[in-house]
């Protein structure tokens, strides 16, 4: 029987989701905690990997189990057993063949980051003193819309098959955080904002990688032609692109911002499942 496993989780504590020798990880815990509680050897399988210090809201898994148990009180049971840092929401049984992985058809990230210093976001938002034009940003982050080949922002010795993946939504926006808004707390228009990226798959530190780029863009260290260089057509051959994006480089886009003010924040499947 297959089960169906959601969950959030603060990535500080932890090297990411997949299983690590010697490194505390996010599967790691869980599958642990499920072993104990079910007294079997149970294995997890995640909708995708996430880097050190990457967190996560609505993370979704998958695992099978011989026997037919109570799916809420191992939920409310696992809770008390697991790292502060990881909530399971819920354990449901679920169709046979759904696929954490497989089956999703679109993933979400959100990036946060503050102008000015606050103690009550540093943990989950990057500080970036600099002036940024939002709506250059916003202009850049238009190329990513489609499906192209983001090699130029894939981590160099990645094992994916492809590097083509196809992204619905990218945009920066401003907002104003909770104790901003409820207690008053000293700020300005423009000091809180966040990207949004989703796509029907991600590549290792793509998302970091595409923030770091857009950020030059928005302090005038890129500009908006450069960018759209780094995203690469989908299906081309070598007499249709430019010389200088014939062979995808990493070098060639900015440098990854910091994993802990990035959420994955949400995974969606087919209604089918």
């Amino acid at each position: 029987m297959r089960y169906i496993i959601k969950l959030s989780y603060d990535g500080s504590a932890f090297c990411g989701w997949q299983v690590q020798p010697n490194a505390p990880t996010v599967q790691e815990s869980l599958e642990k905690a499920l072993s104990t509680l079910l007294r079997a050897e149970i294995s997890v399988t995640g909708a995708g990997r996430t880097d050190t210090g990457v967190n996560a809201i609505g993370y979704v898994a998958h695992f099978d189990c011989d026997e037919l148990f109570d799916a809420d009180q191992i939920g409310y049971k696992i809770n008390a057993i697991l790292p502060h840092g990881i909530h399971v929401h819920s354990i449901e049984l679920t169709a046979p063949d759904f696929h954490a992985r497989f089956g999703a058809s679109r993933r979400e990230y959100t990036y946060f980051l503050h102008k000015k210093k606050d103690p009550f976001v540093e943990k989950y938002s990057l500080q970036y003193t600099y002036p940024l034009d939002i709506e250059l940003m916003n202009e850049a982050a238009k190329s990513l819309l489609g499906t192209h080949d983001f090699s130029c922002f894939e981590k160099v010795g990645a094992d994916n098959h492809t590097s083509i993946c196809t992204v619905m939504e990218a945009h920066w926006e401003s907002y104003v955080p909770t104790h901003v808004g409820i207690m008053g707390y000293d700020s300005e228009p423009g000091d809180y904002i966040y990207f949004r990226i989703a796509a029907d798959r991600f590549l290792r530190n793509m998302v970091r990688a595409i923030v770091g780029s857009l950020l030059e863009v928005g302090r005038g260290r890129r500009s908006l032609e450069d960018f759209r260089s780094l995203v690469l057509p989908a299906l081309s051959t070598p007499d249709t692109i430019p010389e200088s994006q014939r062979r995808p480089n990493r070098s060639r886009a900015g440098e990854s911002v910091a994993g802990h003010a990035l959420f994955l924040s949400e995974i969606d499947y087919p209604e089918s499942r």
